[in-house]
């Protein structure tokens, strides 16, 4: 059974996924290392320091997932899912800039060790790689639908930064950034595994909303975990958000719900950033309920993914993705 059971471990669930992509993953892995050769020796160093770092290939193995659930003949879902992890993992270079952040999953930032220049630029080469491999695919729709979710990430990122320090933003326009930010990817990935296999438009659309949905319920317990996790599990501090200003679901949440003191001390944390008064800032969202809130926010998002699945016929990859719904929601980093 590949379903997350409740308490099993974040690491047991992906491992049981990983064997069930076992020779996928393996030439997802050879590929993703062969494509990031240059001539330049920063950009191999860099990328190969960011792409060994630790991450889940959760978005890869979803393309790979959501074309072995539609039966995709051939090879070029293993193609397109290094392709959504180098966007990915350029998206997380030009986050860590912008955010001006030093740490990540435990290790220091690409910015923090070869500067913000460089990793820009790193972060460009990922982009435009990815687009050299999709031509591989030779699939105007797969273009199609990958040049719009770039685009559409790009503006999330454009939202989110207009939302920073801002302790106005609405429940409404958060969920409009993590929609498009985070969530469009993860819908790209799903998508594009029924377009591979040719499925008809009703799969696509289904496999598009479970990956919608499963994003922003990925990046809902996100902010859960900000305020509830250990540094050790995430590799962050409590409250890291907050300290660069983003007004994430907890926060607002509080503000709409909490006494007027408690509403003011939450929008002066957003408005200056940093981590002064965060233990005041946690137990005004402990008392508010934030937490729970946003966590059943994002079991919404899930259920909705789940629900988004029926048209697939049963396999152990709908099984599979069935539990990622299920770990995105119940993890612990």
């Amino acid at each position: 059974m590949l379903k997350l059971v409740k308490n099993q471990s974040d690491a047991l669930f992906i491992d049981s996924v990983q064997q069930l992509l076992l020779e996928d993953m393996e030439a997802v892995n050879t590929l993703i290392h062969s494509s990031l050769h240059s001539d330049v020796a920063l950009i191999n160093q860099l990328s190969n320091y960011i792409i060994n770092s630790g991450g889940k290939r959760l978005r890869p193995m979803l393309v790979l997932l959501a074309a072995n659930a539609c039966a995709c003949k051939g090879s070029q879902h293993i193609n397109l899912a290094a392709v959504i992890e180098f966007i990915h993992t350029a998206t997380l270079l030009h986050d860590d800039v912008v955010d001006a952040s030093q740490l990540r999953r435990g290790n220091m930032t690409a910015n923090a060790l070869w500067g913000n220049e460089a990793s820009i630029l790193v972060g460009d080469f990922l982009y435009s790689r990815a687009f050299e491999m999709m031509v591989a695919a030779n699939d105007m729709r797969i273009m199609e639908i990958m040049s719009h979710t770039t685009n559409t990430i790009a503006e999330g990122e454009v939202l989110q930064l207009l939302n920073c320090h801002d302790a106005e933003t609405t429940e409404s326009r958060y969920l409009d950034v993590i929609s498009r930010k985070t969530a469009r990817l993860f819908e790209a990935a799903a998508q594009i595994g029924a377009v591979l296999s040719g499925q008809p438009e009703p799969v696509e659309n289904a496999l598009a909303s479970y990956g919608l949905h499963l994003g922003i319920a990925f990046q809902l317990i996100d902010d859960v975990l900000d305020y509830s996790a250990s540094p050790e599990d995430t590799g962050k501090n409590v409250g890291d958000d907050l300290a660069e200003g983003k007004p994430t679901l907890p926060l607002i949440h509080a503000i709409h719900t909490g006494t007027p003191g408690q509403a003011k001390l939450i929008r002066k944390a957003i408005e200056n950033g940093g981590h002064d008064n965060m233990q005041d800032v946690c137990a005004v969202i402990e008392s508010t309920g934030g937490i729970p809130y946003t966590a059943k926010a994002a079991q919404r998002e899930a259920d909705l993914a789940i629900e988004a699945l029926n048209p697939l016929p049963e396999s152990a990859y709908k099984e599979a993705l069935y539990g990622l719904a299920e770990f995105s929601v119940n993890r612990s980093c």
